[in-house]
């Protein structure tokens, strides 16, 4: 489906603490001096939900001052959210940008919501809400190592032992009878809705590792941990409790949030290298303005608005 308006989307996309809002509030302003109206649509499966805006590194009010974002603190913790749910959700904002002229800047680090809000995807259905409580209460019970080792070596290669979302998910498929894909990968399609500029975030490795600690030490700061206390006593949902450092500071393991945020980075720039069609810019010593003009030369000459 092309965009009806001429108007690209624009995705920014890379891994955790490497400034994807920073550089997507600079091409905002540089699409402002071009007489567009952008507005950024999140893709990041944990700022879709209220009261965990510390913990995702949700855009501040002063960041949603200067650049509009939709789909930020939509849903309460104890909700259960699903890539399928928010495909409809984002599908429908960028559509709506479309139709009036406005420039949807889609930004997130969660590759299969990426894929949800760009691509018509085959996405499996929900799970009967009983045998979603059994394979919670034995991820509980048994730990999410006992059920990784039950999946097919095929599933099992796709997916780290200590993945209880993914884990979860793929259990439930599997006891339904419904084939799962074997991977993130596989739901990934070229034959986007609309004409798309993909942009990839990379750093180097040490001052990635550095900026994903020094976030860590300012969510605990700014009081990340109290939100997950709140969570948790709300009846926290799986889907919410995902949150990359969500147990590490249940149990108040500061650098156990930060081993985990490292891991989280590197499957994001493992699944990013391998997405077609995606224009890799690495930003090492490059400010977001720097980048913002590098991406605003990708795209095509704006129609007259």
């Amino acid at each position: 489906m092309a965009g009806e308006t001429g108007l690209e989307t624009v995705a920014i996309f890379g891994p955790t603490a490497i400034g994807k809002t920073g550089v997507a509030i600079a091409l905002a302003d540089r699409l402002r001096e071009r007489g567009e109206e952008p507005v950024a649509v999140n893709c990041d499966s944990i700022q879709v939900y209220r009261g965990l805006e510390r913990l995702s590194g949700a855009a501040t009010a002063e960041e949603r001052e200067r650049l509009e974002h939709r789909l930020l603190g939509i849903v309460d913790t104890h909700e259960e959210f699903s890539a399928g749910r928010y495909a409809e959700l984002a599908q429908r904002e960028i559509d709506r940008l479309l139709k009036t002229d406005r420039r949807p800047i889609v930004v997130g680090g969660t590759g299969l919501y990426l894929r949800a809000a760009l691509a018509d995807l085959e996405l499996r259905p929900p799970v009967p809400a009983e045998v979603r409580a059994e394979v919670e209460r034995e991820l509980i019970e048994r730990g999410p190592e006992a059920l990784h080792a039950e999946l097919s070596e095929e599933l099992a290669s796709g997916v780290h032992p200590n993945d209880r979302k993914r884990i979860g998910r793929l259990t439930e498929l599997t006891r339904l009878g419904i084939a799962p894909h074997p991977s993130s990968e596989g739901l990934w399609t070229g034959r986007l809705r609309h004409p798309t500029v993909l942009v990839g975030l990379t750093l180097d490795r040490d001052v990635l590792h550095r900026r994903i600690d020094e976030r860590v030490e300012a969510m605990v700061e700014a009081g990340a941990a109290s939100e997950v206390v709140r969570a948790t006593r709300s009846g926290a949902s799986r889907t919410a409790r995902a949150a990359i450092g969500y147990r590490e500071l249940e149990d108040g393991d500061v650098w156990g949030m930060k081993r985990a945020q490292r891991a989280y980075a590197r499957r994001q720039l493992t699944w990013m290298r391998r997405m077609p069609g995606v224009e890799l810019i690495d930003r090492t010593g490059r400010s977001d303005e720097d980048v913002a003009a590098q991406v605003e030369a990708t795209l095509a000459p704006a129609p007259s608005l």
